[in-house]
């Protein structure tokens, strides 16, 4: 069969799935339908807000699908019209065995760590907040238990000691559009070679929940690099944050960046420190934390040298 006539159905939401979505379509497959998160409303205004892969998809004239709830019998109805010889998610949800099952030569997905490492929602920040040296991409069929299927192919990159989560997602994402075009070809030849995941003790693989607002509050009490590697890990999106004292109010600001120094000293973690000027940097367990670059409510992002000449702390 040429790449042509088979006939894929692809599923995604955010950007990191609209690289994939680009791949096929300029390498020529035959994208038939594309599956999405339905529309919300975002921002102050509440409009409205398609995702990037309904707007790539719409843009390029395909047909989208947009259920509240994957075992909806509609759906279940207009997905199975489109008679797809291959389903290929990235970044999406969770399926039902009855949408993954359906088509001839299965669903694959592709996942943003080497797994059986970082399973789960947020693979690139918590390799990164974990300290992780290396990660990569995997191609995976699908199979009941979630990112536990047979392993098609893998990527691997290098993780830069002062890198972060956003430097790290957009180059798996254009390398995870080459992987989902190499496995469509292998599965289109004919010469697919699936490995089971190895089994690795619990620490070993290392989790991925989703992330929550609670979740992004720097902890003081621990080491230099474990908070610098946090920062980095949360950065740009969600963002780490602390609480800042200024104009004699508490107030909760994001970090960007930040620098570890390794130090003794008699402070207590969390003590803030700063001339006023040039530096503002907290006590750690073995050192500071130097902020860098830092948002405060209802402001832009800015250097910590420009925060603190334009306020008092």
């Amino acid at each position: 069969m040429k790449k042509e006539d088979l006939r894929i159905v692809y599923m995604g939401t955010p950007d990191f799935a609209v690289e994939s979505l680009r791949a096929l379509i300029d390498g020529g497959y035959n994208v038939v339908a594309v599956i999405t998160m339905p529309d919300k409303p975002a921002g102050r205004g509440h409009k409205i807000q398609f995702s990037p892969v309904k707007e790539f998809a719409l843009h390029h004239n395909l047909p989208v699908l947009q259920p509240e709830k994957l075992k909806n019998e509609d759906f279940l109805r207009q997905l199975a019209s489109y008679k797809a010889d291959l389903q290929i998610v990235v970044a999406f949800r969770m399926l039902p065995e009855v949408v993954w099952n359906m088509p001839r030569l299965g669903t694959f997905n592709l996942h943003a760590s080497l797994l059986p490492k970082y399973r789960g929602a947020a693979p690139i920040n918590w390799a990164v907040i974990n300290g992780e040296k290396q990660t990569g991409v995997t191609t995976f069929f699908l199979k009941h238990e979630i990112d536990t299927g047979n392993i098609i192919m893998q990527e691997s990159i290098e993780i830069g000691d002062n890198e972060n989560a956003g430097s790290v997602h957009d180059r798996l994402m254009v390398l995870g559009a080459k992987l989902v075009t190499r496995t469509v070809d292998s599965i289109l030849a004919g010469n697919v070679v699936t490995t089971p995941q190895p089994s690795l003790l619990p620490e070993e693989i290392g989790t991925a929940p989703k992330i929550f607002k609670e979740t992004c509050r720097i902890d003081f009490s621990k080491g230099a690099q474990q908070v610098h590697n946090f920062i980095r890990g949360l950065a740009p999106y969600p963002a780490a944050w602390c609480e800042l004292e200024i104009g004699g109010e508490k107030q909760t600001v994001k970090i960007y960046a930040a620098q570890p120094e390794l130090q003794a000293h008699d402070k207590q973690p969390g003590q803030m420190l700063t001339d006023g000027k040039n530096y503002l940097k907290f006590a750690v367990a073995d050192g500071y934390i130097n902020l860098l670059e830092i948002q405060l409510p209802g402001k832009k992002r800015m250097c910590v040298k420009d925060m603190l000449n334009g306020i008092r702390m």
